[in-house]
């Protein structure tokens, strides 16, 4: 049968409705007559059976997206692409551009960026951290090294305080950072960073045949590595309280000694879930948005994590003293 024929075969089956096997990709025919469509088609099969490499934009496997939650379109300055590599021990290992301009933009640290004074604020609110996670302080911490950054109620700008902590750690000269999303409900650290959504925490719980390093995503922030949330499922705070999540924590601890790991954590009084991480964490920061957040609800959420030894507040969105400068935050 001639390459022709085998395209006319195709098209036909197309027209008619019939479902293609599972290795053949289909795509919406362009408009123009069926003798353009066969040209186009017979020479795609000519290159196939030629061996020759199709382009990444034919067979790039579309990444499933949140339902409330699209990809970035633009990444100026950044690349918004997630690039796969095979590393040494044979695990794939992915590679991806944060958008550093759109960052600047938002007034968030970036590596190299210039000295403000969010900045500096958090110079300060990570240096004890830093200490409780490495056993510098009076006491030992277990499990210090495990960073929850949560907050009571959504809004109050719990992933902005976590991503901005991270970039804070990725500037240290003796540490790395993994910055883990851990709201598997309404994951935002994609659309902050500027990243495609795919496979993540939740993924590597359900999948025992699927290694950590498979859904890490090295980042072009020399020190700092990325494990998104991955596929929703319903069972979600199950699988964190699951044995297999703190088997990936005690294996997060053992393969990076020298790493921080930040957790950007749902809601404490939205979800069920945060309550569940927090009991596995070693220190929690607890963002309260100024003047918002009300004295009941940061009660309620200080009761919720209280058998964490340390908690840390971030006052956060307060506005400037008078005669002094811009205090946002402070830990």
């Amino acid at each position: 049968m001639s390459i022709i024929e085998k395209a006319a075969g195709k098209l036909d089956q197309i027209e008619k409705g019939e479902k293609t096997p599972p290795h053949e990709v289909t795509a919406k025919p362009p408009s123009g007559d069926s003798s353009s469509i066969i040209e186009k088609a017979a020479g795609k099969l000519d290159r196939i059976e030629k061996g020759e490499a199709s382009s990444s934009a034919e067979m790039a496997p579309e990444i499933p997206e949140h339902p409330d939650q699209k990809a970035p379109s633009g990444n100026e300055g950044g690349g918004a692409g997630i690039n796969p590599t095979l590393s040494a021990g044979g695990h794939v290992s992915k590679q991806g551009m944060i958008n550093l301009a759109k960052l600047r933009q938002l007034g968030m640290i970036i590596p190299d960026g210039e000295r403000t004074q969010i900045a500096e604020e958090f110079r300060l609110i990570k240096r004890p951290l830093i200490k409780n996670a490495f056993n510098q302080g009076a006491e030992a911490v277990h499990s210090g090294n495990l960073i929850m950054v949560t907050s009571a109620l959504a809004g109050e700008g719990k992933t902005f305080c976590a991503a901005n902590l991270a970039m804070s750690i990725a500037m240290e000269l003796d540490h790395t950072v993994l910055l883990v999303d851990a709201d598997v409900a309404r994951p935002s650290l994609p659309k902050y960073l500027g990243l495609e959504t795919g496979r993540g925490l939740l993924d590597v719980l359900l999948d025992d045949k699927l290694d950590l390093a498979d859904v890490l995503i090295r980042t072009n922030v020399e020190k700092l590595s990325i494990l998104q949330a991955g596929s929703r499922h319903k069972r979600a705070t199950e699988l964190l309280a699951s044995q297999a999540m703190s088997d990936l924590l005690k294996e997060i601890a053992r393969r990076y000694p020298d790493r921080v790991v930040i957790f950007d954590s749902p809601p404490l009084l939205l979800t069920s879930e945060a309550h569940v991480l927090a009991s596995q964490m070693g220190q929690i920061v607890l963002v309260v948005g100024a003047e918002s957040t009300t004295q009941q609800a940061v009660k309620e959420a200080l009761r919720q994590i209280e058998a964490c030894d340390i908690v840390n507040l971030i006052y956060n969105k307060a506005r400037a003293f008078p005669g002094g400068g811009y205090y946002g935050y402070y830990g």
